[in-house]
């Protein structure tokens, strides 16, 4: 064996180059689990630790890795044959203890190396005794080998600020794969004031990480038009080779618990400004995202298009690769969002007028640039970044005149059009989901201006079955408008033209759920106690009327699947465009004056029973009773629905249609079946 050492040592030395010096990296894996003196042990780490042949001159994580898998593997070999000849006797013993074993090693990591490289070792060990909860060293020696984890860290974070950048990706990725293993005294003992500003730039600024996001602007050059109008992004292109090596690269493999330590050092770092530069960077990150996907040509073909004017390669190779790396980058950037927003909610310094406001837009500008990922991906409904987005939006509302400022800087560009991009779409449909939360803020002319204005090629133009999404969207931020109370002015000019819009939609633009809700919005801001009531007190009959006009006069044959898949969850039977009329009449009804209530009762109940197809005359008879049962009424209302419903002829009335279906048609004077004659 110390023949065998001897030969490695002397190879170590005289290798010249780091290939030739990696291939005896096996057979150090060999020496460390074999040798039996701890001297030899040590000398054998420290010379790993300071080969020149393996150090000089690298430029990424591959040394670093390499090192790091000897170790860690060595001390997996040692603990499974410690574990399999206790139980089970299949392996043989190690020839030396763990303890003795792991104890030779930390004494390798000297002053020959730099302490960068000791923190791959010790976090190699560690990681190999103790993951999947293997728990195989004495917990004094666990303890000794965080601690000396901790201090070869801090030590190194010291050192490394003016050191080669290898460094820095050693450290974050020591730390991201034995961080979980650390005891929660010994997690909070790291300098995060200087381990945030490296995670940082390693996940978003360096080579070994998301590279600033100039990767995805690469593309285009290499998205070329083959025949039939159709594009092609090649799996045999060099962008596509670099993205599938970028997911390769430990760090960004590991994403997922990198911006996990982001967020835990978010929390936990001591200087609260060093959070400002962290948000600056997330915010460079996503705009380059964003405008290199903006001049992109696969952002020209919306994901409706992408079977008509894309290969079968690029939907079904190159295309899936670079979203899954694009939802691994929004990943990271939301949980790092959300360690921002929770610790700007309880940091007072964070909190102050001067900085709150800038963090939330901030925030929110990130989540726009962005957005071309969440909405493809789904993922705006997710917990993280609802609370992320929600957070923010609360906080800005706080200062109006900033989110003011915001609402001008996301406004749409289109000139009173809808706009031909995908792209630029999809920043309209961000710009409506968030600004139907402002208008309670903003100033009449302000929404009126720019939200309302921004909405309004939307309201008036029919469009794809595809864009139903971005439509809806247009009409809630327009009901948003219109239900402010500051807005009593302006809702008296638009709610006319809304109204027409409205019905103009629906159903070509707009679900049966969409429509249902913002007819019912619409009886709700016109009746009392608003103040549109006071000024125009005969409003909601005009309004009952004219949905009961279009009523009498609308189809009857089931809407679209495509239209159904959008109803409400608890309404399954297909509805024509006469029952979602009625159903909206209904819906209304808890929000009317008594007096007119008691009116317009009789009126709709009279167009329940004239719908002809059974199905969707029993669901409206459903729900005519849930809504006067269920307590969607106020007392005074519940009272009056339930002497109309009892006394006053209005359960024969609502179910008139169905008696009649049961009354069998006989001759008069003939015999019914029932005669005993």
């Amino acid at each position: 064996m110390d023949s065998s050492l001897a030969v490695f040592l002397r190879s170590l030395q005289t290798s010249s180059h780091d290939s030739d010096a990696s291939r005896l990296l096996p057979t150090a894996t060999g020496l460390l689990v074999s040798l039996t003196n701890p001297l030899n042990i040590t000398l054998i780490t420290s010379q790993l630790l300071s080969a020149s042949s393996l150090w000089d001159g690298i430029q990424d994580l591959r040394a670093c890795t390499r090192i790091f898998s000897v170790f860690y593997t060595a001390a997996v070999q040692l603990s499974e044959r410690s574990t399999s000849d206790a139980r089970f006797g299949y392996l043989p013993a190690p020839l030396i203890k763990k303890a003795c074993w792991a104890t030779a090693v930390v004494k390798g990591a000297d002053d020959k190396s730099p302490r960068w490289r000791h923190t791959l070792i010790l976090g190699a060990i560690l990681l190999g005794f103790e993951e999947r909860q293997k728990q195989s060293l004495p917990q004094h020696l666990r303890s000794r080998l965080e601690s000396a984890l901790l201090t070869a860290t801090n030590l190194a974070l010291e050192v490394n600020n003016k050191s080669e950048n290898i460094g820095k990706f050693a450290i974050a990725f020591v730390l991201i794969h034995s961080f979980g293993l650390l005891s929660p005294h010994n997690q909070a003992q790291f300098n995060y004031d200087l381990i945030l500003p490296l995670l940082i730039e390693t996940t978003f600024s360096s080579l070994e990480g998301l590279e600033h996001g100039y990767w995805l602007g690469a593309i285009d050059s290499e998205v070329i038009e083959v025949t039939d109008r159709k594009f092609n992004w090649s799996a045999r292109s060099n962008t596509y080779h670099h993205i599938r090596e970028m997911q390769q690269r430990p760090l960004v493999a590991s994403l997922g618990s990198m911006s996990r330590l982001v967020a835990y050092a978010i929390r936990t770092v001591h200087k609260s400004d060093l959070l400002l530069p962290t948000m600056d960077c997330v915010a460079e990150f996503a705009r380059t995202l964003w405008l290199s996907w903006r001049q992109n040509k696969l952002s020209e073909i919306d994901v409706s298009e992408e079977l008509e004017y894309l290969d079968a390669e690029s939907r079904k190779t190159t295309l899936p690769t670079l979203w899954h790396l694009l939802r691994l980058s929004l990943f990271a950037v939301v949980i790092i969002l959300r360690a921002l927003m929770s610790r700007l909610l309880s940091d007072p310094v964070l909190a102050s007028n001067s900085k709150a406001p800038f963090l939330a837009r901030q925030c929110l500008l990130i989540l726009r640039n962005l957005y071309f990922i969440s909405s493809r991906l789904g993922q705006i409904s997710s917990s993280q970044y609802v609370f992320v987005n929600m957070a923010a939006i609360d906080i800005l509302t706080q200062y109006p005149e900033q989110a003011e400022n915001l609402i001008q800087s996301i406004k749409p560009v289109g000139k009173g059009l809808v706009p031909p991009h995908p792209a630029d779409r999809c920043l309209d449909l961000f710009f409506f989901n968030t600004a139907e939360h402002f208008t309670p803020s903003l100033v009449p002319k302000t929404n009126e201006d720019i939200v309302l204005a921004g909405a309004m090629p939307y309201l008036v133009t029919g469009g794809s079955k595809f864009l139903m999404e971005i439509f809806e969207a247009a009409h809630s931020v327009a009901l948003s408008v219109l239900a402010s109370p500051n807005n009593a002015e302006l809702t008296a000019r638009q709610l006319p033209f809304y109204l027409d819009a409205l019905f103009n939609c629906f159903p070509d633009s707009l679900s049966p759920r969409q429509f249902r809700l913002a007819f019912k919005t619409i009886v709700r801001i016109s009746s009392p106690p608003s103040a549109l009531a006071q000024s125009q007190p005969l409003l909601p009959s005009i309004i009952l009327e004219t949905i009961f006009g279009r009523a009498e006069r609308a189809s009857t044959t089931p809407l679209p699947q495509a239209m159904l898949k959008l109803q409400p969850i608890n309404q399954e039977i297909p509805l024509s465009e006469q029952a979602v009329f009625v159903m909206a009449m209904i819906d209304s009804l808890c929000f009317l004056h008594p007096a007119l209530l008691e009116e317009w009762l009789p009126m709709t109940a009279s167009l329940v029973a004239q719908i002809e197809e059974e199905e969707m005359r029993r669901a409206c008879q459903d729900r005519f009773w849930e809504a006067i049962s269920s307590g969607e009424m106020d007392v005074e209302r519940a009272a009056l629905c339930v002497a109309w419903w009892s006394s006053r002829g209005g359960r024969e009335l609502v179910l008139q249609s169905d008696n009649a279906l049961q009354i069998e048609p006989v001759m008069s004077g003939a015999l019914s079946m029932e005669s005993k004659l």
